[in-house]
């Protein structure tokens, strides 16, 4: 199968909680990505701010175990079945989606993003 990746060389990739079917996550993917990903059954990474690959829970040790890579039908998206190994945002949240359109938040918080990540001036 190929994939549709945009001009840019990404494709989007909806992380979900494999048993509960929570959405933990959006991020964008590239080729070397993607094949990590496949190859570690970690989720990798690119970051558009940082340009450069990253593995989720290198920092916060948060790592998500890949059971399952799904394809959408126009090969231009990824959803990817995960067993998360602590919270899936920075901000410490269990998942990336814990505001309402409100601005209220109904997620749950399970760490201080204070004390796992380093500063950097």
């Amino acid at each position: 199968m190929t994939l549709k990746f945009d001009k840019n060389g990404l494709i989007p990739a909806i992380v979900q909680n494999e048993k509960t079917g929570k959405v933990l996550m959006l991020a964008y993917m590239n080729a070397e990505s993607f094949k990590k990903t496949q190859e570690t059954k970690k989720t990798w990474f690119y970051s558009r701010s940082r340009k450069k690959l990253w593995m989720k829970g290198e920092e916060s040790g948060n790592v998500q175990i890949v059971k399952k890579i799904l394809v959408d039908c126009d090969s231009d998206a990824l959803l990817i079945l995960v067993e998360p190994k602590g919270a899936a945002c920075h901000t410490g949240y269990e998942t990336c989606f814990f505001r309402t359109d409100a601005g209220k938040t109904i997620g749950k918080k399970l760490f201080d993003p204070e004390k796992i990540y380093k500063k950097t001036k």
